[in-house]
């Protein structure tokens, strides 16, 4: 039902996985930046490594999101 419902807005499945999908990379976005600004701000070391960890899963999380946007974005091209 949920699914019909968006379809008949007149949007196709691909552009809502790529709404989806640049939803997804803002809230990465804005949880790498607090990451970057916790890491700046903190003295002790059992800190410092909680927020490099931080860094590094979101920064994955980003990559992923990246490439699943640029594949998304090809499939949308290939169709038309």
């Amino acid at each position: 039902m949920f699914g019909r419902l968006l379809l008949k807005r007149g949007k196709t499945p691909q552009e809502l996985e790529q709404e989806l999908i640049q939803a997804q990379l803002s809230e990465v976005k804005s949880a790498m930046d607090a990451a970057y600004a916790n890491f700046e701000n903190v003295l002790d070391p059992d800190l410092i490594d909680c927020y490099i960890y931080e860094l590094n899963a979101v920064q994955k999380r980003y990559k992923f999101l990246l490439k699943q946007a640029k594949e998304a974005e090809q499939v949308r091209f290939q169709k038309t």
